[in-house]
Formats: C-alpha cells, structure tokens, sequence
C-alpha cells in the first residue's frame, strides 16, 4: 500500500504544477478561463491574486516531490513528514474550495481525490 501511496501522492504533485501552470502562468487564457469559470475580466482583474495561488499550489508539489527523493534516499520519517503535509495541504485545500465554492465542487473533487487516496493508502502501509 505504501507503493501505490507514494504513486498517488506523486500524481497529486503532479496534477498541482498543473493548477500551478494554469494559475500563475496561463491564467488569463481561453483553457484556464473555461478550467475556473472566469471571464475575460475577471481573469484580469484576478491575475495577480492567481499568480500568488499558483505559487502555493507549486510549493505543494514540491514538498511532496522532496519528501518522495528523501523517502527513497532512505530518510522515511523526514520523507513521509513531507509527502503527508503536502498531501494534506492539498486536501485540505480541496475541502475549502468545496466549502466556500459550492459551483466549484467539481474542481475540487478532482484537486482533492489523488491526495486523499494517497492519504489512505500511506496511513494503511504504515499500520502494517
């Protein structure tokens, strides 16, 4: 279970240099306008607000990438540490976007199920 843990938990990583890509670099585009229900001025007027969300999202990603080449290095604890503060940051986040964006819930389901799934399998790996 921890495999298949430390698979989604990369996923989740992967899928938020993604939300990165879309909130910091494309976000006044056509894709991330239809991906987050923004129009052309709402995108503008919003821009430096997603840039700075973007970056969060990245940062995310990178705890997880790190605590992963840590674990794999042989340093479980401090990698586990990482890969689960990054991963429940990213649920985390999912639950305030569904909580305070009801319209949203789609787009938070899809932000939120790799790393809870990840989540899950890593405490079960753990346990035994």
């Amino acid at each position: 279970m921890t495999i298949a843990g430390l698979i989604f938990a990369a996923l989740a990583a992967l899928l938020h240099v993604y939300i990165f890509y879309l909130e910091s670099l494309a976000w006044t585009t056509p894709r991330a306008r239809a991906a987050f229900g923004t129009t052309a001025d709402q995108a503008a007027s919003s821009r430096e607000l997603a840039f700075n969300q973007g970056f969060y999202n990245l940062f995310l990603a990178i705890a997880v990438a790190l605590g992963m080449l840590l674990y794999a290095l042989g340093h479980a604890a401090v990698g586990l540490t990482l890969i689960f503060t990054g991963i429940g940051s990213m649920t985390a986040a999912a639950l305030v976007l569904l909580a305070s964006s009801p319209r949203l819930a789609g787009s938070a389901v899809k932000q939120g199920t790799l790393p809870v799934v990840a989540l899950v399998c890593l405490a079960i790996g753990l346990m035994w």
